[in-house]
């Protein structure tokens, strides 16, 4: 199992994270786009997220909570105990934190969502599940 840490917090260009599903390496935009301090002992991030037709995130969780909008395209969130979601533009969602999911697009155009993380400091943002 592998980490991603928020070295990019302060960088401005784009991060492909890669993930494997089953023999297939997919990847995933994220474009750090503010971390703010707070509250005390947390960060609050705030990041576009991209994924191209097909794409998918991988299973992964955070150690705090994602609220998210859909900006853009179609998409389904997999979960091990519940129904997928399917996201449409417009739509709003939330993941609890440690909550396990896996993103993936569905439409024919690129899925993109403006996400916010508030997560304790110096943890890694995500954690790859198995």
């Amino acid at each position: 199992m592998s980490s991603v840490t928020r070295p990019w917090a302060a960088v401005s260009t784009a991060i492909i994270l890669l993930a494997a599903t089953g023999a297939n390496a997919l990847a995933q935009e994220r474009t750090a786009l503010q971390t703010i301090d707070f509250p005390p002992g947390y960060e609050t991030e705030m990041m576009l997220a991209e994924l191209p037709p097909g794409g998918c995130t991988g299973r992964h969780s955070h150690p705090g909570i994602e609220s998210a909008y859909v900006m853009e395209g179609e998409a389904v969130v997999k979960f091990d105990n519940k129904p997928d979601l399917p996201l449409k533009a417009g739509r709003p969602l939330q993941f609890a934190p440690g909550e396990v999911h896996n993103v993936c697009n569905v439409g024919s155009g690129r899925f993109k969502a403006l996400a916010h993380y508030i997560v304790e400091k110096d943890k890694p943002l995500v954690t790859r599940a198995p």
